[in-house]
């Protein structure tokens, strides 16, 4: 796990206007003269870890020495990287695609093993520790693959952005565009860069004063595009991961002692649009189409049966085994593995349970009905064996966050209520809700083992909630409604267990034991508790409240209370507000 701030702070910066055999340029030294004095001047890069090439300096050999070094000689895991090149670009269509070639000063077009393939770069970029690593390119050329772009107006934690790793590129142009080497925002400037001065400057900081690489990219897109001085269309994504450089980073506070929430909250991913679409969105486009009409449903159940086979296939035994002990690094490790597999199936279960019908009932409980039929008792860790069921409870939740996105309470109670095996001889765990907290609950305090968690009070609560924002809010749009809707989730499954594990009446004063949440610290100082507004919800809609109708506490108001009741009751034992 990356922390919450930079070690170092790295950047290559090139610039060239004179070439050997291309036609010169006119500003692309003063490009990088002026991006590396503002890095170093106000964005907090060390001045001996800026190395500039300008015109002869940049050569093809100088230029992938200077960037290799940082792979072997440079970097540390919690460092950042910017790579800036002003200069021409070149690109080539190869029998399976475009090809981009960056110019060095002594590159001749003509002969390709002159110039630097911009997949090399890429390529090598795998070779460089540092969490972040941002590529802007004053250039025109084709064939960048980037994987995708956050989607506009979609929210990330500030804090989650600094610990995943990123990959992240902006481009002046695409293929066959010519680079604006003239006119723009700042005399003696590129448009481009001079766009680019301009948003690193302050101009594409947030509301709050965090300026970003995704806020750096939206308004160099944007500005650029509007430009009447610009030919060209900026080329923007992610090479890899979903994290994000952070420039100004006003909102990071680092906590001590007793860890019961965090100051950070969500900010907007500025917008920036692009008509560009990868195979898993147009998955899940044609997921929507055969949910939009019940007559699709049995195309729609064959789609979410072939993607559970291919689920079940990955997460065999052959690649999670359930021999051998489980450490702070192994536990990590194989939570991790679990969620690259279960990630493709995650956002398809939301909109299962967003838009899912009585028809879809079977179709919705598929992916999580199949996996745990295949959890059985047998020799091994009982950690490991446990762990089995972390990719069920990945998409419980994210069916639950779906459906109660969507007011539709039946699915998440169905999904809750599906029929499994029985694998461990637990009392009355023959369906998913039963079945799957003792397992889950007795793996809970492994996840302090996790960086920022060890002092958490319910830290499988909290990790999940960091977890599950951002699939959730590219797939469901829930902005700041995200934390609400989170903590009915775990509400609901909490009481609902409570009702079913404890069937016989609840006695004043009987303190009973449910899966307790992250809201089980929200109280006080933090006005009405979930658990609170919950119970008012609930007495002021009476019988017709959207959870009785769906069938949970057997549609009882009066049982509802009762068990709403005994779990305030055990809270308030805790301590915890």
């Amino acid at each position: 796990m990356y922390s919450t701030n930079y070690g170092k702070s790295h950047a290559l910066v090139i610039g060239i206007n004179d070439y050997r055999h291309v036609g010169p340029l006119g500003y692309a030294v003063n490009d990088a003269e002026a991006l590396a004095e503002l890095l170093k001047t106000s964005l907090g890069f060390e001045s001996e870890n800026v190395t500039v090439l300008l015109d002869a300096e940049a050569t093809r050999a100088n230029i992938l020495q200077a960037f290799l070094r940082l792979a072997v000689y440079g970097t540390e895991p919690n460092d950042r990287v910017l790579v800036f090149f002003a200069g021409h670009g070149q690109t080539m269509t190869s029998n399976r695609g475009e090809v981009g070639f960056l110019v060095p000063s002594d590159g001749d077009p003509s002969d390709l093993s002159t110039l630097i393939r911009w997949d090399e770069l890429t390529r090598s970029s795998d070779l460089i520790r540092a969490k972040h690593l941002l590529f802007l390119m004053d250039a025109c050329y084709g064939g960048l693959a980037v994987t995708r772009s956050l989607a506009p107006g979609a929210m990330r934690f500030l804090r989650d952005m600094m610990q995943r790793v990123s990959r992240q590129v902006l481009t002046a142009g695409k293929a066959d565009e010519l680079v604006s080497d003239l006119g723009g925002p700042l005399p003696h400037h590129s448009v481009f860069t001079g766009h680019l001065l301009e948003a690193l400057s302050g101009k594409a900081q947030d509301n709050y004063g965090n300026l970003t690489a995704n806020g750096v990219i939206a308004y160099v897109y944007q500005a650029v595009g509007a430009d009447p001085t610009a030919e060209q269309t900026p080329h923007y994504g992610y090479l890899q991961g979903d994290g994000d450089m952070i420039f100004r980073p006003l909102q990071l506070v680092e906590t001590e002692g007793e860890v019961t929430s965090v100051d950070e909250r969500l900010v907007s991913i500025p917008a920036t649009l692009t008509g560009k679409e990868n195979s898993e969105m147009d998955e899940l486009k044609e997921l929507k189409e055969l949910l939009s009409e019940e007559k699709h449903r049995i195309q729609l159940y064959d789609f979410v049966a072939q993607s559970s086979r291919e689920l079940l296939s990955k997460t065999a035994e052959d690649y999670f085994p359930v021999q051998g002990s489980i450490e702070p690094d192994s536990f990590a490790d194989v939570l991790h593995r679990y969620e690259a597999v279960v990630e493709h199936v995650l956002p398809q279960e939301m909109l299962l349970c967003r838009w899912g019908g009585a028809a879809h009932s079977e179709t919705v409980r598929m992916p999580l009905s199949k996996l745990s039929e295949r959890i059985v008792s047998g020799s091994g860790s009982v950690e490991r064996m446990y762990l089995r069921w972390y990719p069920v409870f990945l998409l419980l939740y994210g069916g639950g966050l779906g459906a109660i996105a969507g007011n539709s309470y039946k699915n998440f109670f169905d999904l809750l209520h599906t029929p499994v095996p029985n694998p461990f001889g637990h009392p009355g765990a023959d369906v998913l809700l039963t079945a799957i907290t003792q397992p889950m609950t007795d793996i809970s305090d492994r996840f302090k083992w996790l960086p920022e968690h060890e002092r958490h009070h319910v830290p499988r609560s909290e990790y999940m909630y960091k977890l599950l924002q951002p699939l959730a809010d590219d797939t469901l749009f829930l902005g700041l409604a995200y934390e609400a809707i989170f903590d009915r989730v775990e509400l609901l499954y909490g009481l609902e267990y409570l009702h079913v594990d404890h069937p016989d009446s609840i006695q004043a004063g009987e303190r009973v034991w449910g899966p307790i949440g992250r809201f089980g610290w929200k109280g006080r100082i933090h006005g009405p508790s979930p658990l609170q507004k919950l119970v008012t919800e609930a007495k002021k809609e009476g019988a017709t409240w959207a959870p009785l109708a769906a069938g949970f506490f057997d549609g009882s108001l009066d049982r509802f209370q009762e068990v709403a009741s005994g779990l305030n009751r055990t809270i308030a034992s805790l301590g915890w507000y």
